[in-house]
């Protein structure tokens, strides 16, 4: 017999998957089409750490959600690192707007952190 509760926690599960899979095809369009870091290119390249950290912890976690969660909030953590030492290392192109970039990734970053937030297991 199914409860309420765990109905409710199967479908938060998965729509933390969905949109986990949306913000990394997400990603992948603002790395290769859109340019997150100026116009595009090379510079956008440091993103695809986040999408390891992404790929190594799914993979890891065996989609059970304790570890899924912390997967997906190491791969927020990860956005944000890789944000701030390309801005610190002067890695945006002249003329990218910092305030931009910055608006970006902490869009990726909320994504990433509600994805965990509704992979996480609801607590009794």
């Amino acid at each position: 017999m199914t409860t309420i509760q765990d109905t409710t926690s199967t479908s938060h599960r998965r729509l933390g998957l969905a949109l986990a899979g949306l913000t990394a095809l997400f990603l992948v369009l603002g790395i290769g089409a859109l340019g997150i870091l100026g116009p595009g290119g090379r510079p956008d390249r440091v993103y695809v750490a986040v999408l390891a950290v992404l790929v190594v912890g799914v993979a890891v976690s065996r989609l059970r959600p304790p570890a899924l969660a912390l997967a997906l909030a190491a791969t927020a953590a990860t956005q944000v690192l890789v944000t701030a030492v390309a801005l610190l290392g002067g890695l945006p192109p002249e003329g990218s707007s910092t305030l931009d970039i910055v608006g970006v990734n902490a869009m990726y970053t909320g994504l990433w952190a509600l994805s965990a937030w509704l992979v996480h297991p609801v607590r009794r």
